[in-house]
């Protein structure tokens, strides 16, 4: 498990219990060592989250159980153009992290009242976005590029440029710039440290390179 993952499994199993739990439980429970849980901890500090130790018999380290996080109170109409804007940009291929969107949009619906969701269906149906879809890309650079971006790790590329010549080089994916027509990725080489840009169709192979495990 990547540690952006861990981090949140972390929050949300500690949410999750009456009780205290021991840093050797939690390194058990995550398959990391005792050092790495109380670095995870620390992190989750400084991120504001309320984890405590407690004392004595049931004690350990805790969240607060009066922490929650913020209800997400969305109108009909601030949900149906966020809805319609996931659609037109999945519509036209315009974002790696297709997958992302669509769980995204669920939510957004999910967070709706039945009846704002009946208005947010109104909505939907009389607002629409056009464009010229961009190149077709392949579900496996899509979700390799997406696991790169969001988790910042190296991914080995293979691209073939404007005048056909295929090379293969590793990246960090340092930015995404959607233009109207295509999706760039302004990728860092990790051996000359320089910003290079790349049309995400022309990208026909990517794999993201696994971290060492902490």
């Amino acid at each position: 498990m990547r540690r952006q993952s861990r981090l949140f499994a972390l929050a949300e199993h500690l949410r999750g219990r009456k009780t205290g739990v021991t840093a050797e439980a939690l390194a058990d429970r995550f398959g990391v060592s005792i050092r790495t849980i109380h670095r995870d901890l620390d992190t989750l500090r400084e991120a504001s989250l309320p984890v405590f130790a407690e004392r004595g018999r049931g004690g350990g380290i805790a969240l607060d159980r009066a922490y929650t996080l913020p209800p997400v109170n969305l109108s009909a109409r601030e949900a149906a153009v966020l809805v319609v804007l996931g659609a037109y940009a999945k519509r036209l291929r315009l974002l790696p992290f297709e997958e992302t969107l669509e769980g995204a949009i669920d939510k957004v619906r999910g967070a709706l009242s039945g009846s704002a969701q009946r208005e947010l269906l109104d909505h939907v149906s009389r607002l629409e976005f056009t464009g010229v879809p961009a190149p077709p890309v392949t579900v496996e650079v899509r979700r390799a590029v997406e696991q790169a971006w969001f988790e910042q790790c190296p991914l080995d590329v293979t691209y073939v440029s404007s005048n056909f010549v295929e090379s293969t080089t590793t990246v960090i994916v340092a930015r995404v710039l959607l233009e109207r027509n295509a999706t760039m990725i302004y990728g860092k080489c990790t051996t000359t440290a320089d910003v290079r840009p790349y049309r995400l169709d022309k990208i026909t192979r990517a794999v993201v390179r696994s971290l060492r495990p902490t």
